[in-house]
């Protein structure tokens, strides 16, 4: 399908499109005018999440509308971007689909990302490992001593295209306990357990095998995040330290090309880029520059298998990457409503703003994407991610066993919240944390532990009213 066609499809008029290649976006910025509200008046200032890229959808596209200062050039490479995100790959030498498999997790970035948000877990829906070529989930395997099994890799591949056998496949289960708050509001928490059957070569036996399970993120303020001041960051790791609450965040420092960078991208601030080359390679197996390999190579299984050499571009996959960093972000809702405005007042309460920081800013050099096309319009722009992007100790409850990085099983990076109450009209569920073990708002916070447990115990004493009006402020991010 060409981004013409996907232009229809999705119903979308926008500015003149230009037919000739992009070799500068910068070239297209346009003049920065006051920030408009749905309703053509001057935004409060309180409603603007992510500066200049702040949009004011609120429905099933909420996640997937450009920013305003995408037009023109910029307009075509964002649904050239767009299309290549949601169009599925088909197994085979296809020069503009072609490349899936032959192990994969989904056929699209779309298909565990829909509307670029998150889908519905089959983990609920189909018990783990999903029919149809399709999987809403990442599994992670290593032994107990964090080194990998000799026939499979760090990700454990549950679908593959046909004459392929796919490295397992995941079944969970939950046990559910059932709780009370101090007033007498009931609630309960799901604990998963995960088993992996169908093992393609060696069994691996339960006792030497860790799994931990990831479900899709949202892909809200990717632009905004990758813009970060990093010396922004590293004062906030230097004094996120509040021994009074337990609380001491740090930064994870990745090694990737030669280089360290920080990490800011993915569950456990794992990454230093938004992994478009990795997401190709190893979520829909399609080889690149980066990534010539198939994921499957060296498996017994793949002797006299075809190997179409690479199979995405560079170029192509800027494209991706300038969509998802060119995504706006959706501004607050209800600012002023006094039932936000009191829940708010208990997220301070709480102590919640100590990791969920409000307020951050990006640099003022405009950051560049992967081909090295630079983007002056995410550059000098405050915004309200919600995070402070550090690694915390979330306990023993939520402890993977699995490490990334400098990140120990028990560290997570502070999830950004904003977008986090458009969810359910994005994507028709409300399961969060990183294995959607918490089935709303108010059990993710009950999963708060170590760090997060003098938040979790505020929250918990709190009266019934005030802990509903903090989570109708998390609903209005």
């Amino acid at each position: 399908m060409n981004v013409f066609s996907y232009l229809l499809t999705k119903r979308i008029l926008h500015v003149t499109v230009l037919l000739s290649t992009v070799t500068c976006i910068a070239c297209d910025k346009q003049e920065e005018s006051p920030i408009l509200n749905q309703y053509g008046d001057a935004a409060d200032p309180a409603e603007l999440s992510a500066g200049s890229s702040t949009i004011f959808a609120t429905g099933v596209t909420a996640y997937d509308t450009p920013a305003d200062w995408v037009q023109g050039n910029l307009s075509t490479r964002f649904y050239q971007g767009d299309a290549l995100y949601d169009n599925p790959r088909v197994s085979g030498d296809d020069p503009n689909q072609g490349g899936k498999g032959p192990l994969y997790a989904g056929s699209s970035c779309g298909s565990c990302h829909s509307n670029a948000g998150r889908s519905f877990p089959t983990l609920y829906s189909q018990g783990g490992t999903g029919t149809g070529g399709f999987s809403s989930h990442l599994i992670y395997i290593t032994k107990k001593n964090g080194s990998f099994f000799r026939n499979y890799g760090r990700v454990l591949h549950d679908q593959a295209i046909t004459g392929v056998e796919p490295e397992g496949k995941l079944s969970v289960t939950y046990s559910e306990e059932f709780l009370t708050f101090p007033d007498g509001e009931e609630y309960s928490l799901l604990t998963p357990t995960y088993t992996i059957s169908e093992w393609y070569a060696d069994d691996i036996a339960p006792e030497d095998l860790i799994i931990d399970v990831r479900i899709p993120l949202r892909h809200v303020g990717m632009g905004q995040m990758m813009a970060l001041d990093p010396t922004e960051l590293e004062e906030l790791a230097r004094r996120s330290n509040y021994p009074e609450y337990g609380i001491s965040g740090r930064l994870n420092y990745i090694q990737e090309r030669g280089k360290t960078y920080i990490g800011i991208s993915g569950n456990k601030a794992q990454h230093a880029d938004l992994t478009i080359e990795l997401g190709f390679s190893s979520d829909m197996g399609v080889t690149n520059d980066r990534y010539p390999l198939e994921v499957a190579e060296g498996q017994s299984q793949m002797i006299g298998y075809s190997h179409y050499g690479i199979q995405i571009s560079t170029q192509d996959m800027e494209h991706v990457d300038f969509y998802l960093h060119a995504l706006g972000v959706p501004a607050r809702r209800d600012v002023n409503d006094p039932v936000v405005k009191q829940g708010e007042q208990a997220f301070y309460k709480a102590r919640c703003d100590l990791c969920h920081v409000p307020t951050l800013h990006t640099r003022q050099d405009a950051p560049s994407l992967i081909n090295g096309t630079r983007l002056p319009w995410l550059a000098s722009q405050t915004i309200h991610p919600y995070s402070d992007f550090l690694l915390h100790d979330m306990g023993p409850e939520l402890d993977s066993h699995y490490t990334s990085g400098l990140a120990m099983g028990c560290e997570w990076r502070t999830t950004p919240l904003w977008g986090i109450g458009l969810q359910y009209k994005v994507n028709q569920h409300t399961y969060f944390l990183h294995d959607g073990r918490a089935r709303n708002l108010k059990e993710a916070i009950l999963w708060h532990g170590g760090e997060g447990a003098v938040s979790r115990e505020i929250f918990k004493n709190m009266p019934r009213e005030e802990r509903d009006a903090l989570i109708r402020f998390l609903e209005s991010l």
